[in-house]
């Protein structure tokens, strides 16, 4: 056991400030680094500067050169972000926030497609990203802290909006091939010489350098315009299906760097089989005097998987298939812009949990894990919305921006089995009951306003400060209220919520665009589960921290990219939890580090030649929530080589892991063990692109 304090220094701290992240793989941009045009929190074009709120974002030539294999690539370069890389694609999200895990952990982010939630706001994943087209996206916005009035459930700590490519978008196709057997190939196509429509495709394929990791991907999505494109209806598709075998955690203290442990995989029966449709609309008008957004959608989703990690190793299927509508008006008032809209979301959502033989281990293992179904229900959701926000000038000086939401969710419960905590046959089990406990039919609301108010501050022509306060909430995940434990009949939850302060800044100066925050917030009515093993309420988190993104040239033909952070996330109660983990106030937040960042350098001497080097850091943090193991923290180099011959043709070198460091993509303590997932070694990867119509 080791004990670590808060002020250990690990080798992630020596560069301080250098708590600062880096992979690069961004073109050469002209000599002018131009406004950064985001669409988030208005649906529609705006520029950055002019947005009172700490959003980052990720344009198409750089998801390119990213050439991302997996969400945590991209997101070093979000500061304040952490995607920690699971197996597979599996992954654990992080946004001004600790890595969360857990039955609502998901619940604290909003996934956006184009704008449009891709879950149902009671039935979110915390592997969701793989659910998004992030590879082939034509911009990644990522809106850190409560969203505005627009988003309401689930955008708790952010939110994530992949904006996929429209009708007209450039044609391409490229193939891929690295390390660990990885092939990829994808590719995009114009299907109109009108430029009406577009398609694109990706599939690809990894052995996993641990054994028994692969995994098999497919992505495609497709859009065309109906109509005049000035008043027309704009329609896509998209879908994803995942097959991957799964690989647990390996223990022991430092066991990421034993060279045997690092590629073993104790789990290699466990697996996971996921895939989601959707199909939806995008209307808009324009005017003189205001706006019109209207977006209807449907979606399916469904997934099956080993729960590896639990005796017994139940499977779970589950599957939801929702529809729904968002709708915004805006008119300008005179000097006053008033924006107002409406959401709706209808979802019928199914979980089956069975075990296929008796637990293994201790009695009490035995006894009250059986065999046979543990959970069969549905949940039929309804979530109703309705925001109104507002936009005054004050004279020359500031603008002041208010807005407020209001929404409502019902939950309708259905229990397909016997109700309490029996067998599926209805005999009890031993020492007291079975472990699975399943409530009778009932049905839950949550009503929730959601206020937020905002200044902004032109300090000059292209500078602008801003302050905001916002809440954000998400009501509990019907897993948390219907997947019961340890005999408890229900579970009578609140809504998550969460206060937030902050003040930023927006400055463009000649080639140098620099965006930076200050935060504090403060999140009450968490979930967890007591040392009864019930599902409660009553976690409560403070979180402040600074966050900074510069973006740049230090000569023509050398860029340079920064994005670092530096956060404090600590418990604001006291409580003794299932398995007798004990929560003190004052700790900080178990897999919560201090510092994340990265540095990328691009170097383009000419135009067939782009250079680019990345440094990427993850600080030190704690492992458990009495701090008392920790993870010393890690950091990494990669590179990346583009030679472009002719204008069509391009052939891109991918080095990650330059020095072969031994790390953890995510560590953990539990159950008396150190538990991590191991870090790639030293990989290459080599990609040959063509660009249609660029000869």
């Amino acid at each position: 056991m080791s004990r670590a304090t808060p002020s250990s220094a690990g080798p992630t701290r020596r560069g301080a400030l250098a708590a600062i992240c880096l992979l690069l793989a961004a073109p050469a941009r002209p000599a002018d680094v131009l406004d950064e045009i985001v669409v988030t929190t208005e649906r529609r074009s705006t520029a950055l500067a002019d947005v009172a709120a700490s959003i980052a974002g990720l344009p198409a030539a750089d998801i390119v050169a990213i050439g991302a294999q997996h969400p945590h690539e991209l997101f070093t370069r979000v500061a304040g972000a952490w995607v920690s890389r699971g197996s597979g694609q599996e992954s654990l999200t992080a946004i001004r926030s600790p890595v969360l895990s857990g039955a609502g952990a998901c619940g604290a982010f909003m996934t956006l497609e184009d704008g449009i939630p891709t879950r149902p706001p009671g039935f979110c994943n915390v592997n969701q990203l793989f659910e998004l087209n992030t590879e082939q996206a034509q911009a990644i916005e990522v809106l850190r802290g409560p969203g505005n009035a627009l988003y309401g459930a689930n955008a708790l700590h952010g939110l994530v909006n992949v904006r996929m490519p429209e009708p007209g978008a450039d044609g391409f196709a490229a193939i891929e091939a690295g390390g660990g057997r990885f092939l990829r190939l994808q590719a995009g196509l114009p299907l109109a010489t009108s430029d009406r429509a577009y398609g694109s495709v990706l599939v690809d394929h990894d052995d996993g350098f641990r054994a028994d990791t692969g995994y098999r991907q497919v992505k495609a999505y497709g859009t065309a315009q109906l109509g005049d494109p000035a008043a027309g209806f704009r329609v896509a598709v998209s879908a994803t299906d995942l097959s991957q075998d799964t690989g647990g955690y390996i223990l022991g203290e430092d066991a990421y760097k034993d060279e045997a442990l690092r590629v073993s995989n104790p789990n290699p029966e466990a697996f996971r089989d996921a895939a989601s449709q959707r199909l939806y609309g995008v209307w808009s008008r324009q005017s003189d005097g205001g706006y019109l957004d209207v977006r209807p959608y449907v979606r399916h989703s469904s997934m099956t998987f080993l729960q590896h990690f639990l005796p017994g190793q139940p499977l779970e299927d589950n599957r939801q298939t929702s529809a729904g509508v968002l709708v915004l008006a805006e008119r300008k008032l005179g000097g006053t812009r008033v924006k107002a809209g409406a959401d709706v979301d209808v979802a019928d959502i199914r979980l089956l949990e069975t075990q296929a033989e008796p637990a293994e281990g201790s009695p009490f293992l035995v006894a009250t894990r059986p065999a046979g179904k543990h959970y069969d229900y549905s949940v039929r959701s309804i979530d109703l919305a309705a925001y109104v926000e507002g936009r005054w000038t004050l004279g020359s000086y500031a603008e002041l921006g208010t807005g407020l939401r209001l929404e409502y969710t019902r939950y309708a419960y259905d229990n397909r089995m016997l109700d309490g905590n029996t067998k599926d046959d209805g005999e009890p089990c031993g020492f007291g009951g079975c472990l699975y406990t399943r409530p009778s039919d009932r049905d839950d609301d949550f009503l929730n306003l959601a206020p937020h108010l905002t200044i902004s501050v032109p300090l000059s022509e292209r500078t602008t400060a801003y302050l905001r306060a916002s809440r954000g909430f998400r009501p509990p995940q019907t897993t948390e209220l219907y997947r019961l434990q340890s005999g408890q009949a229900s579970a009578d939850l609140a809504t998550e919520t969460i206060d937030a302060l902050e003040a930023g800044v927006h400055l463009r100066r000649g080639t140098w665009n620099v965006d930076g925050a200050l935060y504090a917030m403060r999140k009450k009515d968490s979930v967890l589960r007591d040392a009864d093993g019930y599902t409660v309420n009553g976690g409560r988190t403070r979180h402040a921290g600074a966050e900074l993104e510069v973006d740049g040239r230090l000569a023509p033909a050398l860029r340079l990219s920064l994005s670092a952070s530096y956060a404090e996330h600590r418990y604001d109660f006291d409580s003794v939890a299932a398995q007798g983990e004990t929560f003190v106030s004052g700790n900080v937040v178990d897999t919560a580090p201090r510092w994340l960042g990265s540095i990328d350098l691009a170097y383009t001497p000419t135009a067939s030649l782009d250079i680019a080097l990345q440094w990427t850091t993850v600080g030190r943090y704690f492992i458990d929530a009495e701090n008392l193991h920790d993870y010393p923290g890690h950091a990494l180099w990669n590179a990346r080589v583009a030679l472009t011959p002719t204008a069509a043709w391009q052939f891109v070198l991918r080095l990650n892991n330059l020095t072969d460091e031994r790390y953890a993509d995510r560590a953990d303590y539990a159950f008396g063990n150190y538990r991590y997932f191991p870090g790639r070694a030293r990989e290459a990867f080599l990609e040959l692109r063509y660009r249609a119509g660029a000869d």
